[in-house]
């Protein structure tokens, strides 16, 4: 495809195309106080590499951007990993806080079997949600890291973690239905709207998350174990 970034575009710019690019740069430990300098810069600065940038805020931007193989094989899997980790961070701490928070207010005008019920199901997907990246941080991670010291756990692959890797966005589907479908409308207008635009964001932050985990990372670290074999 034509239109993707490119090291020697300014952070700004980037961000003036899609905003959410934000979070990316963020969660990789580029400050916004670097975006008048170009992507490459910024890279060399923080101690990135400029390619994987790249490659996660090009996904991260354009759905029809499918990484090559070179791409793939050339991807600094330190750099993805923090990403990913700084996505962790972002999504159990500030993200679900936030939403809950809103949600608890949304709900005041509810009757209490009705708000209960909602309750205990935002409650268990957000167990859910911790467990799900904890299984990453405890598992997952510590292997990738063992594989780059030249120590390869014989009783653990990344095709275990890709088999049982299952999408996290799916429960919001029907917490989006809830928030619009279902709720009285005592709940205040406006509340409701942001809890949507918070639950929409989430949802497509996520898809984008394990598409990095599903697309980048796995095979990244297939070609990791197949070069210590």
């Amino acid at each position: 495809m034509k239109d993707i970034f490119t090291p020697d575009m300014r952070l700004s710019d980037m961000i003036d195309m899609n905003y959410s690019l934000m979070q990316v740069i963020s969660r990789m430990g580029i400050g916004l106080g670097l975006a008048g300098m170009t992507a490459g810069e910024a890279c060399r600065h923080c101690g990135l590499d400029e390619r994987t940038f790249m490659l996660i805020c090009n996904v991260y931007s354009f759905p029809e951007y499918v990484p090559s193989q070179a791409d793939i094989s050339a991807a600094n899997i330190p750099d993805i990993v923090r990403y990913l980790r700084g996505s962790h961070a972002y999504y159990t701490g500030k993200a679900l806080s936030n939403l809950e928070s809103s949600f608890n207010s949304l709900l005041e005008p509810c009757d209490v079997g009705r708000k209960t019920a909602i309750t205990k199901f935002f409650v268990d997907y957000k167990s859910e949600l911790v467990k799900h990246f904890a299984r990453e941080e405890d598992e997952v991670f510590p292997y990738i890291e063992a594989l780059q010291n030249g120590n390869k756990p014989e009783d653990y692959s990344i095709d275990q973690f890709e088999e049982h890797h299952e999408s996290v966005d799916e429960k919001l589907e029907d917490m989006k239905n809830i928030v619009m479908k279902y709720l009285p409308e005592e709940c205040d207008p406006e509340m409701r709207m942001w809890v949507l635009v918070s639950i929409y964001s989430l949802r497509d932050d996520l898809r984008r998350h394990t598409y990095v985990e599903d697309n980048i990372l796995v095979p990244a670290v297939r070609n990791l174990e197949n070069n210590g074999e």
